[in-house]
Protein backbone atom coordinates (compact mmCIF):
# COMPACT_ATOMS: atom_id res chain seq x y z
CA UNK A 1 0.00 0.00 0.00
CA UNK A 2 1.31 3.81 -1.21
CA UNK A 3 1.50 6.21 1.80
CA UNK A 4 3.95 8.24 0.47
CA UNK A 5 4.25 10.10 -2.29
CA UNK A 6 8.08 11.65 -3.09
CA UNK A 7 8.47 13.92 -6.48
CA UNK A 8 11.23 14.82 -8.00
CA UNK A 9 10.90 19.15 -9.04
CA UNK A 10 12.94 19.85 -12.24
CA UNK A 11 11.70 18.22 -15.06
CA UNK A 12 8.35 17.24 -13.48
CA UNK A 13 6.82 20.22 -11.18
CA UNK A 14 9.46 23.06 -12.38
CA UNK A 15 10.14 23.76 -15.98
CA UNK A 16 14.18 24.51 -15.88
CA UNK A 17 16.01 24.95 -18.87
CA UNK A 18 19.32 26.89 -19.41
CA UNK A 19 18.38 27.09 -23.02
CA UNK A 20 15.74 29.78 -21.88
CA UNK A 21 18.56 31.94 -20.58
CA UNK A 22 21.24 31.34 -23.52
CA UNK A 23 18.55 31.84 -26.38
CA UNK A 24 18.99 35.70 -25.27
CA UNK A 25 22.90 35.33 -24.83
CA UNK A 26 23.74 34.00 -28.34
CA UNK A 27 22.69 34.32 -31.69
CA UNK A 28 21.99 30.66 -33.38
CA UNK A 29 20.96 27.12 -31.33
CA UNK A 30 24.60 26.11 -32.53
CA UNK A 31 26.07 28.46 -30.15
CA UNK A 32 23.98 27.70 -27.28
CA UNK A 33 24.06 23.70 -28.15
CA UNK A 34 27.91 24.32 -27.75
CA UNK A 35 28.19 26.48 -24.82
CA UNK A 36 25.84 23.89 -22.74
CA UNK A 37 27.61 20.94 -23.93
CA UNK A 38 31.43 21.78 -23.73
CA UNK A 39 31.53 24.93 -21.79
CA UNK A 40 29.12 24.88 -18.88
CA UNK A 41 27.47 20.93 -19.27
CA UNK A 42 24.95 19.05 -16.92
CA UNK A 43 27.99 17.02 -15.61
CA UNK A 44 29.17 20.84 -14.13
CA UNK A 45 26.31 21.70 -13.52
CA UNK A 46 25.67 18.89 -11.20
CA UNK A 47 28.83 19.56 -9.04
CA UNK A 48 26.92 22.57 -8.02
CA UNK A 49 23.36 20.54 -7.13
CA UNK A 50 25.74 18.38 -5.29
CA UNK A 51 26.99 21.15 -2.90
CA UNK A 52 29.76 22.67 -4.60
CA UNK A 53 29.52 26.39 -4.17
CA UNK A 54 28.13 28.12 -7.02
CA UNK A 55 30.94 31.25 -6.92
CA UNK A 56 33.78 28.00 -6.93
CA UNK A 57 31.85 26.57 -9.84
CA UNK A 58 31.93 29.63 -12.01
CA UNK A 59 35.79 30.55 -11.22
CA UNK A 60 36.75 26.50 -12.06
CA UNK A 61 34.64 27.42 -15.59
CA UNK A 62 36.21 30.74 -15.76
CA UNK A 63 39.96 29.77 -15.35
CA UNK A 64 39.32 27.05 -18.26
CA UNK A 65 37.85 29.00 -20.78
CA UNK A 66 38.20 32.59 -19.72
CA UNK A 67 37.24 33.98 -23.03
CA UNK A 68 33.59 33.17 -21.99
CA UNK A 69 33.73 34.90 -18.29
CA UNK A 70 31.07 36.75 -19.30
CA UNK A 71 28.67 33.66 -20.99
CA UNK A 72 29.67 31.69 -18.16
CA UNK A 73 28.58 34.07 -14.87
CA UNK A 74 25.33 34.59 -16.32
CA UNK A 75 24.65 30.83 -15.69
CA UNK A 76 24.23 31.74 -12.24
CA UNK A 77 24.11 35.79 -12.24
CA UNK A 78 21.20 35.02 -14.26
CA UNK A 79 19.90 31.83 -13.07
CA UNK A 80 15.84 32.97 -12.75
CA UNK A 81 15.56 33.04 -16.10
CA UNK A 82 16.28 29.44 -16.87
CA UNK A 83 12.52 29.06 -15.14
CA UNK A 84 10.30 28.17 -17.29
CA UNK A 85 7.71 28.24 -15.01
CA UNK A 86 5.25 25.73 -13.31
CA UNK A 87 4.31 22.43 -15.21
CA UNK A 88 1.06 23.25 -14.72
CA UNK A 89 -1.18 20.34 -14.84
CA UNK A 90 1.39 18.34 -12.77
CA UNK A 91 1.01 20.87 -9.93
CA UNK A 92 -2.92 20.77 -10.62
CA UNK A 93 -2.24 16.96 -9.79
CA UNK A 94 0.10 17.75 -6.61
CA UNK A 95 -3.04 19.92 -5.75
CA UNK A 96 -5.54 17.00 -6.16
CA UNK A 97 -3.47 14.73 -3.90
CA UNK A 98 -2.96 17.11 -1.14
CA UNK A 99 -6.40 18.07 -1.40
CA UNK A 100 -7.50 14.22 -0.71
CA UNK A 101 -5.61 13.93 1.91
CA UNK A 102 -4.74 10.07 1.84
CA UNK A 103 -0.80 9.97 1.15
CA UNK A 104 2.16 12.33 2.74
CA UNK A 105 3.65 14.57 0.10
CA UNK A 106 7.82 14.89 0.18
CA UNK A 107 10.34 15.56 -2.76
CA UNK A 108 14.02 15.21 -3.15
CA UNK A 109 15.53 16.88 -5.61
CA UNK A 110 18.94 17.77 -7.29
CA UNK A 111 19.34 21.20 -6.79
CA UNK A 112 21.92 23.76 -5.50
CA UNK A 113 21.50 24.92 -1.92
CA UNK A 114 22.14 28.31 -3.14
CA UNK A 115 19.59 28.58 -5.78
CA UNK A 116 17.01 26.32 -4.32
CA UNK A 117 15.56 29.08 -1.99
CA UNK A 118 14.96 31.65 -4.99
CA UNK A 119 12.49 28.42 -6.60
CA UNK A 120 10.87 28.40 -2.86
CA UNK A 121 10.04 32.25 -3.20
CA UNK A 122 9.08 31.56 -6.80
CA UNK A 123 6.94 28.49 -6.44
CA UNK A 124 4.18 28.59 -3.84
CA UNK A 125 3.20 25.03 -3.95
CA UNK A 126 6.60 23.64 -3.06
CA UNK A 127 4.48 24.50 0.61
CA UNK A 128 2.61 21.30 0.43
CA UNK A 129 5.79 19.16 0.81
CA UNK A 130 6.05 17.93 4.51
CA UNK A 131 9.66 17.53 4.00
CA UNK A 132 11.71 18.15 0.39
CA UNK A 133 15.30 16.77 0.69
CA UNK A 134 18.27 18.47 -1.28
CA UNK A 135 20.84 17.32 -2.70
CA UNK A 136 22.91 20.46 -2.58
CA UNK A 137 22.52 20.26 0.98
CA UNK A 138 22.99 17.18 1.96
CA UNK A 139 26.21 17.29 -0.76
CA UNK A 140 25.30 14.07 -2.17
CA UNK A 141 22.45 13.68 -5.59
CA UNK A 142 20.41 11.06 -6.79
CA UNK A 143 20.92 8.67 -8.34
CA UNK A 144 22.93 7.79 -5.15
CA UNK A 145 21.25 5.47 -2.67
CA UNK A 146 22.09 7.71 0.27
CA UNK A 147 19.83 10.72 -0.69
CA UNK A 148 16.75 8.16 -0.50
CA UNK A 149 18.02 6.87 3.29
CA UNK A 150 18.16 10.71 4.18
CA UNK A 151 14.48 11.15 3.54
CA UNK A 152 13.48 7.99 4.58
CA UNK A 153 15.55 8.16 7.60
CA UNK A 154 14.56 11.39 8.92
CA UNK A 155 11.20 10.59 7.93
CA UNK A 156 10.58 7.66 9.20
CA UNK A 157 9.31 6.09 6.31
CA UNK A 158 9.08 2.59 4.98
CA UNK A 159 10.55 2.56 1.49
CA UNK A 160 8.28 -0.54 -0.24
CA UNK A 161 5.03 2.30 1.21
CA UNK A 162 6.76 5.11 -1.26
CA UNK A 163 6.02 6.20 -4.76
CA UNK A 164 8.87 7.89 -6.77
CA UNK A 165 8.53 10.30 -9.58
CA UNK A 166 11.19 11.10 -11.47
CA UNK A 167 11.59 12.44 -15.25
CA UNK A 168 15.51 10.45 -15.48
CA UNK A 169 15.24 6.96 -15.66
CA UNK A 170 18.39 6.74 -13.38
CA UNK A 171 16.85 8.46 -10.62
CA UNK A 172 13.91 5.77 -11.19
CA UNK A 173 16.24 3.01 -11.13
CA UNK A 174 17.89 4.47 -8.02
CA UNK A 175 14.44 4.54 -6.12
CA UNK A 176 13.78 0.92 -6.55
CA UNK A 177 17.31 -0.19 -5.67
CA UNK A 178 16.20 1.61 -1.88
CA UNK A 179 13.37 -0.27 -2.01
CA UNK A 180 11.18 2.44 -3.38
CA UNK A 181 7.95 1.83 -5.97
CA UNK A 182 8.90 4.40 -8.75
CA UNK A 183 7.97 5.54 -11.81
CA UNK A 184 9.41 7.58 -14.60
CA UNK A 185 7.88 10.86 -15.17
CA UNK A 186 6.85 11.13 -19.06
CA UNK A 187 3.50 13.23 -19.70
CA UNK A 188 1.34 14.72 -17.35
CA UNK A 189 -1.44 12.29 -18.82
CA UNK A 190 0.88 9.34 -18.35
CA UNK A 191 1.42 10.56 -14.68
CA UNK A 192 -2.40 10.59 -14.13
CA UNK A 193 -2.94 7.04 -15.86
CA UNK A 194 -0.23 5.46 -13.87
CA UNK A 195 -1.90 7.37 -10.71
CA UNK A 196 -4.63 5.64 -11.40
CA UNK A 197 -3.26 2.16 -11.43
CA UNK A 198 -1.82 2.98 -7.93
CA UNK A 199 -5.22 4.10 -7.14
CA UNK A 200 -4.11 7.40 -5.90
CA UNK A 201 -6.20 9.36 -8.14
CA UNK A 202 -9.81 8.45 -8.76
Amino acid sequence: MIKHIVFDLGGVLIDWDPRYLYRKIFDTEDEVNHFLTQICDMEWNELQDAGRNIEQGMEERIQKYPHYEKEILAYYNRWPEMLGGPVQEVVDILGLIAQNGEHNLFGITNWSHQTFPIARKYYSFLSVFQDIVISGVEKVKKPDPRIYHILLSRQQLNAIECLFIDDNIRNVRGAREVGMKAIQFISPNQLKLDLKIWNILK
